[in-house]
C-alpha cells in the first residue's frame, strides 16, 4: 500500500480558533466530556446546588446552572479565551492543585465547536452579565440568580466530521448521565437535578454518602456493604466496599475517587482487586465507592488531558494503604462485625422446647492451640429431651479428632472438658452475643439449621470449615515468618531467561525489595537474568514465570502480592482438602463449635473461592411464606 503523498508547506503559526479546535479534540471528546468540565467548574465555585439540561443527548443543548460565586462582569470574556484561569497562577499552584478544572482550556475549546452562551452574576452584583460566542463577544446585561449558567447549544455545528462519530441520542445520554452520576457521588453535600427532553430524570438532595450512594447505586448495594474510614499520615480512604457476595458480572459499580476526583487509575483497581482476591468468586467484580484524600502535592493529575488518570509520587505507599484497609474491612463480616469472641452467656432462666426448664451447657476443650468452647443444650429435668436435638443422629468420626480439627491441627490432642452451665435467656439472644445463633439440626448432610434472634440461620459446613481453617493457616504462616527473613530455597542449578531491558533494570534496582520477598534475581548480562533462590512455599512454581510476574509487580506498584497469592493458593487447596466434608453426620456440639468459630474468623462471610458460607431468613419472610398476619 502506497502512503499518501503530503504536499510541501512552510512553517507556519496555527490561527486561535483552530488551536482551539484541535485543543477541543482533546478536551471535547463527546456531550458528556463537556458535562464534566462544566459540573467541575461548578464545584470549584462553591455552588450548593446545580442543575443539568440536557437536549437530544446533549448534543442540541447542554445547560448547567450553579448557585456558587459567579463572575465578575469585566472576566467574563477571560472565562472563554485560552489558557486563562483563576485557579492556578504558579508553577507551585500546578503542583499542588486544590481543585477540579485548572487547565484553563475548557470553556474555549467548547466555544470553538459549539454556540455557547455564557450568564453570570456575582453576589454583590445588581444583576447578571452575559457573554455570547467567544471571548470577543460583547457582555451585556442579563437576568438570573446569583451564580452562574452556561448553554452550550448545537454541538460540533462547525466540525461536522466530529459530528459524525457521535452514537445514537439515548448513548450520548447514557454517557452525559453516568458523568453526573459519578459527580454527584462524589460530593453528596450538593444537590442535583438532571433532565433530558424536558423530563426531569433524576433529583439528588444535599444528604451524606450512604444516603446518596443508595440513591445512585442502589438498594442491592445499600443492603450489601461495608463502611470504611482509615488514616494514615496524610492518607485517609473511606467510603462503602460491597460484600464479596454481592459482586456483579461487570465493573459498572465501581467508583474512585481521589481528592474529589473520579479516576481509573490501575494502581487504585489493582490494591481494591487484590483486598477482594480471598473472597471473590471466580471473575465477578465487586462494586464500591471510595474516596481517597491526600496531600495535594503527593499526587500529580495533570497527566491526561481528561483528568481520569494519576500518579502518585510513593505509589507504593498508596497501594499498600489501600489495600490493607479494603482488607480489613472486609474482614469485619456480619457474622464478625459484633467484636471479638461472643462473651459467655449470662444466667437466666429459659425452657426446652416440652416446657421443661433447660440450660445452655458451655463446655471448654483445652488443645495444643488454646481453649475451644462449644455450647450444648440440656434440660434439667431427668429423661426431657430437646425436640430438636433428642433425636440427633450420632457422629460418624471421634469428637475429639473434630475438635482439633477447629483448634487448626490435623492432629488429635488430648482434651480436657469442663461444663459450666449457662441459661440462654431471650436477653442474651436480644443482644446478639451470638449472632449466628444456635444449631437445630442438620439438614442432608450439608447444612446446618440455626435460629438467631431474627429468624433462621442456614449453614454450609464445608464452605464455613474450609474459610476457617483457611484463615488458621494464614495466620499460622504469618506468624512463623512474622520478624525473620523470608524463609528461601536455593536452587541447585540457577534458572536463567531472556529479559528485556526493563525487567533487567528493575531487577537492578530493587535487589533489596526481591530479597525480601525471598527472591535472588540478577542480572548476567545485558539481556539475561538468574533466579537463584525463590521463597520455599514456592519452590515447585515455575521459576521463570515466577520471577517474570514478580518483577512486573515490583515494577508496576512498588512491591509484589504474587506470593500472598501463590502462598494463599496453595494454603486454600490444602483448607478445602483438610475440610469437614458433605455428609458428615455432626453432633448439636459440633455445629454449634462450627458457629461459634464462624463468629471468631475474619472474612467467615464467605468461603476461599467466594461463594457465602451461610444465609438469614427473616422470621417476616417466614411469616410471608406461610401467610401468617395476612
Amino acid at each position: 500500500m502506497n502512503a499518501p503523498i503530503t504536499p510541501h508547506r512552510p512553517i507556519q503559526a496555527l490561527p486561535d480558533q483552530l488551536i482551539s479546535q484541535i485543543a477541543a479534540g482533546e478536551v471535547v471528546e463527546r456531550p458528556s466530556a463537556v458535562v464534566k468540565e462544566l459540573l467541575e467548574n461548578a464545584l470549584d465555585s462553591g455552588a450548593t446546588q446545580i442543575t443539568v439540561r440536557l437536549e437530544e443527548g446533549g448534543v442540541k443543548r447542554i445547560a448547567i446552572t450553579d448557585n456558587g460565586r459567579g463572575i465578575d462582569k469585566d472576566q467574563l470574556p477571560l472565562a472563554l479565551a485560552r489558557h486563562a484561569t483563576s485557579k492556578i497562577a504558579s508553577l507551585s499552584d500546578l503542583e499542588n492543585v486544590g481543585t477540579l478544572g485548572f487547565r484553563g482550556e475548557a470553556l474555549a475549546s467548547i466555544a470553538s465547536v459549539a454556540a455557547v452562551t455564557l450568564t453570570s452574576r456575582t453576589a454583590d452584583a445588581a444583576h447578571a452579565w452575559e457573554i455570547v460566542g467567544s471571548h470577543n463577544g460583547s457582555v451585556s446585561p442579563s437576568s438570573g440568580a446569583h451564580g452562574t449558567t452556561v448553554d452550550v447549544q448545537d454541538l460540533y455545528f462547525n466540525t461536522p466530521a466530529r459530528r459524525k462519530f457521535l452514537k445514537s441520542e439515548q448513548t450520548e445520554y447514557g454517557h452525559c448521565a453516568e458523568v453526573v452520576r459519578r459527580i454527584a457521588l462524589a460530593r453528596p453535600d450538593v444537590s442535583f437535578s438532571l433532565s433530558h427532553n424536558g423530563r426531569t430524570i433524576d433529583q439528588w438532595n444535599i444528604s451524606e454518602l450512604a444516603r446518596r450512594s443508595a440513591h445512585i447505586l442502589g438498594n442491592d448495594f445499600a443492603e450489601a456493604r461495608l463502611a470504611l474510614d482509615e488514616s494514615a499520615g496524610t492518607l485517609r480512604l473511606h467510603g462503602f466496599a460491597g460484600l464479596p457476595t454481592a459482586s456483579k458480572a461487570r465493573a459498572d459499580g465501581q467508583f474512585f475517587y481521589v481528592n474529589g476526583r473520579f479516576v481509573r487509575d490501575k494502581l487504585l483497581v489493582h490494591a481494591v482487586r487484590m483486598a477482594y482476591q480471598d473472597v471473590l468468586h471466580g471473575d465477578r467484580f465487586p462494586s464500591y465507592v471510595l474516596a481517597l484524600d491526600l496531600d495535594p502535592a503527593l499526587v500529580d493529575v495533570n497527566v491526561h488531558p481528561s483528568k481520569i488518570e494519576v500518579r502518585f509520587r510513593d505509589s507504593r505507599s498508596v497501594h499498600q494503604f489501600v489495600f490493607h484497609a479494603v482488607q480489613r474491612a472486609l474482614a469485619q463480616t456480619s457474622a464478625t462485625a459484633f467484636g471479638s469472641v461472643p462473651a459467655p452467656l449470662p444466667a437466666a432462666s429459659t425452657l426446652s422446647g416440652d416446657g421443661a426448664p433447660g440450660i445452655w451447657r458451655r463446655e471448654q476443650t483445652q488443645t495444643s492451640f488454646g481453649a475451644q468452647f462449644t455450647h450444648t443444650y440440656a434440660p434439667t429435668t431427668p429423661g426431657a429431651g430437646h425436640p430438636f436435638f433428642a433425636d440427633a443422629p450420632g457422629v460418624a468420626q471421634d469428637t475429639a479428632a473434630y475438635g482439633a480439627l477447629f483448634g487448626g491441627s490435623g492432629v488429635a490432642s488430648s482434651p480436657v472438658t469442663q461444663v459450666e452451665p449457662y441459661i440462654a435467656s431471650p436477653e442474651a439472644m436480644a443482644r446478639e452475643e451470638y449472632p449466628l445463633g444456635f444449631a437445630l439440626a442438620q439438614l442432608h448432610g450439608i447444612y446446618i439449621l440455626a435460629q438467631n434472634t431474627t429468624g433462621l440461620v442456614l449453614v454450609d459446613m464445608h464452605a464455613a470449615h474450609e474459610r476457617i481453617l483457611y484463615e488458621q493457616l494464614k495466620n499460622a504462616l504469618q506468624a512463623q515468618v512474622s520478624g525473620q527473613d523470608m524463609q528461601v530455597q536455593a536452587l541447585l542449578i540457577p534458572v536463567t531467561f531472556y529479559a528485556d531491558a526493563i525487567e533487567v533494570s528493575t531487577a537492578n534496582e530493587n535487589q533489596e525489595t526481591l530479597k525480601a520477598l525471598g527472591f535472588d534475581i540478577a542480572a548476567i548480562s545485558p539481556t539475561t537474568l538468574a533466579v537463584r533462590s525463590v521463597p520455599t512455599l514456592l519452590k515447585n512454581a515455575d521459576a521463570q514465570t515466577l520471577a517474570r510476574d514478580v518483577l512486573r509487580d515490583v515494577r508496576e506498584y512498588g512491591g509484589s502480592r504474587v506470593l500472598i497469592e501463590r502462598q494463599n493458593e496453595l494454603l486454600g487447596t490444602l483448607a478445602c482438602h483438610t475440610a469437614v466434608r458433605a455428609n458428615r453426620i455432626l453432633s448439636v456440639q459440633e455445629m454449634n463449635a462450627l458457629l461459634r468459630q464462624m463468629e471468631s474468623t475474619e472474612r467467615a462471610d464467605q468461603c476461599n473461592h467466594g461463594r457465602p458460607t451461610w444465609v438469614q431468613v427473616e422470621i417476616n419472610a417466614l411469616d410471608k411464606l406461610f401467610l401468617r398476619g395476612q
